[in-house]
């Protein structure tokens, strides 16, 4: 019989521990050198094994951290595929549930699986405070009046810098400040359509997009989307055929709910059937910022033309929430429109925040916190996957997306996730069904689950009691 090095036997029992669960993803593997010396060999002999776990995609190695269990790979997830939503515009109505899910993001007694918002503890709240009372001491006048329509300017540049990242070949002119992404789409809607007109959006889409478009007296149209691949492109062709369609809202990297990320093959393909058919193509780049491999992925007007692309972003999920920084680029065609929009609404955002942030930005420090961001949310979303597929029903299914922090679950048949929403708020835990995310409410058998903070035990706990309450909704439903 043949012996096996020591290094061979490493890697059987820590393979084993993973399989059976006593290491889970995103746990932290003994240092090398503390599994050197308790198992009395040596450093080299751990590193080979570490090594053979990491090429195995058993371990993952984090630099200057350490080596931590991988999440499953994508055959051993089952995902829920892609969406077929009925195919005439709908009028929207949004209903009660969220105002639930927004009343529930602000209570911070529940566990916040619902609120896809990053926890205050990864932010650099105590820097943007002291960055807020320089700025203030500084210049207290400026901080006070009204900052022009279009943003404060060191701010707008700041974000015109960083948006040649994504591809956007901009200057700070081209930007206009924002309360939020909520606005910068509002504005964008407003700019491109009018009451009754129809707008193309993914299926399932961010609740907040469904809102604006009841609020401005528009109707939807849902286009199935991929769950890893982002809007159907040939769903779309369809649909426009068939309907007419004045704008279309989509957000082409780490979509809410899904996660999906468009290849860049398929944004030229969908900026290019924007142009031709002479159709506003408005993109949500809420979560670009957050991918978790690779580099930043591309924006739309990467591969703009004609001027059809309005591009909206957001810090709110990056940086500050509560400063409702938010930003519009319009582009020619409809920058003028926009403006005078803006001008007729909310004027100006406050001047603290955008001069906080501006400076934080000036002084290169986002970059070294998006990656320690980005580090935990990825390791959060994939120990979050891993425990809804071992711990809810036999039939979940759950997105695997490459960026952002919210999953994407669907329950197995029977299961209602409205009523999993309500048993889940009475146990002190938030979630969001599916139901919110549709125009004419369909994914009732989806929810929608954020891992925007590091792991802890509370949401350990949280998740199992969730479980208890979805396998007890499955027995009764069978």
């Amino acid at each position: 019989m043949n012996q096996r090095y020591a290094y061979e036997v490493l890697v059987s029992e820590l393979h084993q521990q993973v399989q059976a669960g006593l290491l889970r993803p995103g746990d932290r593997v003994p240092s090398v050198r503390r599994m050197s010396r308790e198992r009395g060999v040596s450093i080299s002999t751990v590193l080979q094994a570490y090594r053979v776990l990491e090429a195995r995609r058993v371990l993952r190695a984090r630099p200057q951290s350490g080596f931590y269990v991988a999440a499953p790979t994508p055959t051993a997830r089952a995902e829920p595929g892609r969406t077929r939503p009925c195919s005439v515009p709908t009028e929207v109505t949004t209903g009660d549930v969220i105002a639930e899910v927004l009343a529930a993001a602000a209570d911070p007694s529940l566990v916040p699986l619902g609120a896809a918002l990053p926890d205050a503890a990864l932010l650099p709240t105590a820097r943007l405070n002291r960055l807020m009372g320089r700025v203030l001491r500084r210049d207290p006048a400026r901080a006070t009046t009204f900052m022009a329509p279009a943003g404060c300017p060191e701010l707008r540049h700041e974000i015109a810098r960083r948006e040649w990242a994504a591809g956007c070949r901009i200057t700070a002119d081209d930007v206009l400040v924002t309360c939020g992404a909520s606005e910068a789409l509002t504005l964008a809607l407003r700019a491109t359509t009018r009451p009754g007109d129809t707008v193309a959006v993914e299926s399932p889409t961010f609740f907040g997009v469904l809102q604006t478009i009841e609020a401005l007296g528009r109707r939807a149209l849902e286009i199935p989307t991929d769950c890893r691949q982002g809007i159907c492109l040939d769903a779309l062709r369809r649909a426009l055929d068939e309907h007419a369609i004045h704008a279309c809202l989509v957000t082409p990297n780490f979509q809410n709910p899904l996660g999906s990320l468009m290849a860049d093959a398929a944004k030229a393909e969908l900026v290019e059937l924007a142009r031709s058919r002479r159709v506003p193509l408005i993109e949500d780049d809420t979560f670009g910022e957050l991918y978790f491999e690779g580099r930043r992925p591309r924006s739309l007007l990467d591969h703009e033309t004609d001027g059809w692309v309005i591009r909206c972003s957001t810090f709110s999920k990056t940086l500050a929430p509560g400063y409702r920084l938010g930003w519009i680029v319009p582009g020619e065609r409809f920058q003028r429109w926009v403006e005078l929009l803006k001008n007729s609404s909310t004027i100006a955002v406050a001047a603290p925040p955008q001069m906080a942030v501006a400076e934080y930005l000036r002084q290169d420090l986002f970059d070294l916190h998006l990656r320690r961001l980005r580090r935990i949310l990825r390791d959060t979303v994939d120990r979050l996957a891993f425990e809804v597929l071992d711990r809810f029903p036999e039939g979940t299914r759950v997105s695997r997306p490459a960026g952002g922090f919210v999953l994407w679950v669907r329950l197995p048949g029977g299961v209602d996730a409205s009523d999993v929403h309500r048993d889940a708020l009475h146990r002190g835990i938030g979630v969001s069904p599916g139901s919110i995310y549709s125009a004419a409410g369909h994914y009732r058998d989806c929810l929608r689950l954020s891992g925007g903070f590091a792991w802890s035990d509370r949401i350990a706990r949280a998740v199992d009691e969730l479980a208890e309450i979805v396998r007890g909704a499955r027995a009764s439903a069978a």
